[in-house]
């Protein structure tokens, strides 16, 4: 739960950079990529990504924000998915501070079916992101692409460094 915007908007940025790591090492082919038929392909997954950001925080209250809350179809092209998320991550770190104080992070907004406040919104939304990424990951592993490292290096990264990856 974050108390102070500025908290969370130096997280943010530093998420930002992580997950537009993880969808510009994406390729056209890797985003029909699925662990089983029925489930999420990573095309999915990434739009999934990018249409949370403005659906979650518009839902929370705020206006303004540019993207999409809804991808349909999902894009067949990773270069436009990572645009479009660098497009609402951006559009979320310009228009939270001029909207939401830090004091109006212990309000409480209906989220879900629940209320949550908004403090704990903004957790959510960075920790919904990073899980998705990290299924993202292995989604991209199966279709034979290197993965970047998000809070540490990847396997590729160690070896670059010349050293063996940790076990």
């Amino acid at each position: 739960m974050y108390r102070r915007i500025d908290d969370f908007l130096n997280d943010w940025r530093e998420e930002t950079q992580t997950t537009l790591k993880v969808l510009r090492a994406l390729t056209d082919a890797s985003l029909e990529q699925r662990v089983t038929p029925e489930g999420r392909s990573a095309g999915r997954l990434a739009a999934h990504i990018t249409e949370t950001v403005p659906e979650m925080m518009g839902a929370a209250g705020l206006t303004g924000l540019q993207g999409e809350t809804h991808i349909d179809p999902t894009p067949s092209n990773a270069a436009q998915i990572a645009e479009m998320y660098e497009t609402a991550a951006r559009s979320l770190a310009e228009t939270l501070p001029g909207q939401w104080t830090d004091a109006d992070l212990e309000g409480e907004v209906e989220m879900y079916g629940d209320r949550w406040s908004r403090g704990l919104t903004l957790g959510i939304l960075v920790r919904h992101q990073a899980h998705h990424r990290g299924q993202l990951t292995v989604l991209m592993r199966q279709a034979g692409l290197s993965v970047p490292g998000c809070y540490g290096p990847a396997a590729e990264e160690w070896a670059m460094m010349g050293m063996p990856a940790m076990a």
